[in-house]
């Protein structure tokens, strides 16, 4: 999945308006020049000087960039033409550049390689650029020059990007309180602060409560049932932190999930599904849950003081869904065939469990254990089958092979290229020779980083006055660890992961736009996911498991036969999976679209709305509130339902591609010049009909997931 943390507005954060390596000329002779940040990197390809960057370097830079870009803004206000889109619009877009250079250095490495003090640094910076942002938006003499333009847009001859850019500058500051009287623009500043500081504490308590527990296994006859990597990766964690002769599982998802999924001792998998379940509910100095309801009502008293009826509507504006009806329109729609389906499921794993404990319930730290013994009774299939052919270089080269024939891409390592941690990697990526950007990975879990997958960017594509600053992109994941000999051996779910990761960064890579703050993956977040999402279709079709799918030790290539077992039990478990999903959605939603303050408690607001929705007790939320940093750290609050909406477009258009081949050069392109070149440069929906021709069905949706049968 796609995450990387927004803290304000695309305008007003002003992350979002500059081109990147601008050289810093204001001021030189009081500047520490030692300092990386006020200087053009001296770099391949001018990434940052992750060697020279220290910790004393950011807050300099922060409040130098706070500085030049508001005299940049002064410059705007005194100037003495009538604003029109040049000396205005575009003059704004170019603010900033070192604020959006230092930023995007810090933020980056606060999720992929943090510390104590950078952290603490995060919770100093959050209130200063809350600040900083509104300082911009309810700037009443700058609105005013950009509103003189907005109202003389049908005059001024712009082309579409021109247009969009200037839309988004004028949303951006109405929607940053830019009308509000002076008194409520004092509130929205008091909220704004509030927000920005209480996500940043969220995500680092839920990084705390992550790394804080391990579950240590001393006897070898618990480990029964776990796939032997996971016994070796476990003693190896275990050894590395003195516990020599033991095991070591942990709360990252390659430790805990195939633990629930394998471990037949129940009452281990019942101890660290608690722990698991529990992170930021333990009422410790990391608990999230008043955090929580504090985000929540927070964001819906902002936009209620903005003129909008809740935070969903606010945010949902500016979305391919448009409001919070077609939401859940589309929610409902798949939620009653879901928890249908999960029921059905459920009574199969109950009676299996009940022949290993009479009298048992079925509980969430039983559904993925015995969903994976049904599937092997049912499928004769053990997903530990195919991990031994999922080796994590064989999978890189099989992706490299399909956006290649895709998209002309080529990637060549680079191991003279700073890099911000000895795991990350480089690439420099080119098509036909000619340089196209540079592609960071950073694969495996740690304590400096944060769950999950994303995919981020410290340099955006852009392309104004003839100087074409190329991107440079990076995609940090969380995947199984290589094990003594063994090399990293993915899971499937682990291998389209990285599909989907790397779809988002031939979004950033290809995109070809004028101006940084619509480029690549600068789209609506129910848009954001198609590239990503379409992409993950490829790493199940024949040809490209030729190329990737090949045993570690021996060579051969994934048997057919283990094919066809892995495709028969494709739609296996949907209800189970459709459910989870759907309800942290539905949670999210039902957090964004309160009309007053929330009273309960976080576990009672939660409870309740599973019960509205009838969520049945063995199956718990993807994603509890007090750990769901998508939406109360990572940018997704009532948007978290985009993952799905994308699917509705990634289905339709992958059929389309397979009627054309999977690998037709015209169709390519026409994804290519419609989507992945465009970003946020027009209508989404324009975009995609443009490519497919017609708006999809969910229809296709529900077959894909077999939720009708």
């Amino acid at each position: 999945m796609k995450l990387y943390t927004t803290f304000m507005s695309v305008l007003a954060l002003s992350l979002a308006l500059s081109a990147c390596n601008q050289t810093v000329t204001k001021e030189e002779s009081t500047l520490d020049m030692s300092n990386p940040f006020f200087k053009e990197y001296n770099t391949p390809f001018g990434v940052p000087d992750f060697n020279a960057i220290e910790l004393a370097h950011y807050l300099p830079a922060f409040e130098e960039g706070f500085k030049q870009q508001l005299a940049e803004i002064e410059a705007i206000i005194q100037h003495k033409e009538t604003p029109d889109f040049v000396n205005t619009i575009e003059a704004l877009e170019f603010s900033g550049a070192l604020l959006n250079k230092v930023s995007n250095v810090f933020y980056n490495l606060n999720s992929a390689h943090t510390s104590k003090e950078m952290q603490e640094l995060a919770q100093t910076l959050a209130p200063l650029m809350s600040e900083h942002s509104d300082n911009i938006n309810l700037n009443a003499a700058l609105f005013e020059r950009v509103k003189k333009v907005w109202d003389n847009k049908a005059s001024l001859g712009l082309d579409t990007e021109q247009m969009r850019l200037l839309e988004n500058t004028y949303k951006s500051f109405v929607r940053g309180g830019a009308n509000l009287s002076a008194a409520d623009q004092e509130k929205l500043r008091t909220l704004n602060k509030e927000i920005s500081s209480l996500t940043v504490q969220f995500g680092q308590n839920m990084l705390s409560e992550t790394n804080a527990y391990t579950l240590i296994i001393d006897n070898e006859s618990d480990l029964k049932g776990l796939p032997q990597t996971l016994i070796e990766s476990a003693a190896a964690d275990a050894e590395a932190n003195n516990n020599n002769g033991k095991w070591q599982f942990g709360l990252q998802n390659p430790s805990v999930m195939p633990f629930l999924q394998y471990a037949e001792n129940r009452d281990l998998r019942k101890q660290i599904w608690d722990a698991y379940r529990k992170r930021g509910d333990n009422d410790n100095a990391e608990d999230n849950k008043k955090i929580l309801i504090a985000i929540a009502n927070l964001r819906n008293q902002k936009a209620r003081l903005l003129g909008y009826e809740t935070h969903a509507h606010y945010v949902l504006e500016e979305s391919m869904a448009q409001n919070p009806d077609n939401v859940y329109e589309l929610l409902q729609k798949l939620w009653t065939p879901a928890i249908k389906m999960a029921e059905k499921e459920a009574a199969k794993l109950s009676a299996m469990l009940q022949k290993d404990h009479p009298n048992a319930t079925l509980e969430p730290w039983d559904w993925r254990y015995y969903e994976e013994k049904l599937r092997a009774k049912e499928f004769n299939f053990d997903e530990n089958e195919l991990k031994p052919y999922f080796e994590l270089n064989k999978v890189k080269e099989g992706i490299f092979y399909t956006v290649h024939k895709l998209y002309g891409l080529n990637f060549k390592l680079i191991d003279t290229i700073p890099t911000y941690h000895p795991e990350a990697t480089a690439y420099e990526v080119t098509k036909e020779g000619k340089h196209v950007g540079v592609l960071y990975m950073d694969f495996h879990p740690r304590e400096s980083k944060r769950g999950g997958a994303w995919m981020t960017a410290y340099r955006k594509q852009s392309n104004v006055n003839g100087t074409y600053v190329h991107p440079v992109i990076s995609i940090v994941c969380n995947f199984t660890k290589p094990t003594g000999n063994n090399p990293a051996l993915l899971t499937f779910d682990e291998v389209t992961t990285f599909f989907h990761e790397f779809g988002h960064a031939i979004h950033g890579l290809l995109s070809n736009v004028h101006y940084r703050s619509l480029s690549g993956t600068s789209v609506p977040r129910d848009f954001v996911e198609l590239p990503s999402q379409i992409l993950e279709c490829w790493a199940a079709e024949p040809e490209v498991l030729q190329v990737y799918a090949k045993h570690y030790q021996t060579g051969e290539v994934i048997p057919q036969v283990l094919l066809d077992k892995m495709n028969k039990s494709n739609k296996y478990g949907q209800g189970f999976a459709a459910a989870e999903y759907l309800a942290a959605s539905l949670l999210d939603m039902a957090y964004h679209t309160q009309k007053q303050d929330i009273l309960l408690d976080a576990n009672s607001f939660e409870s309740d709305e599973m019960q509205k929705i009838g969520l049945i007790s063995a199956i718990i939320p993807r994603y509890r509130s007090t750990y769901f940093s998508h939406i109360f750290s990572g940018g997704y609050s009532a948007g978290y339902y985009s993952y799905i909406w994308s699917e509705l477009l990634d289905s339709d258009g992958f059929d389309y591609f397979k009627s054309q081949g999977i690998f037709n050069p015209q169709t390519a392109q026409s994804f290519y010049d419609n989507i992945l070149s465009k970003g946020g440069t027009d209508d989404p929906a324009t975009l995609y009909r443009r490519f497919r021709g017609q708006d999809p069905s969910v229809d296709a949706l529900i077959k894909r997931k077999g939720l009708g049968d």
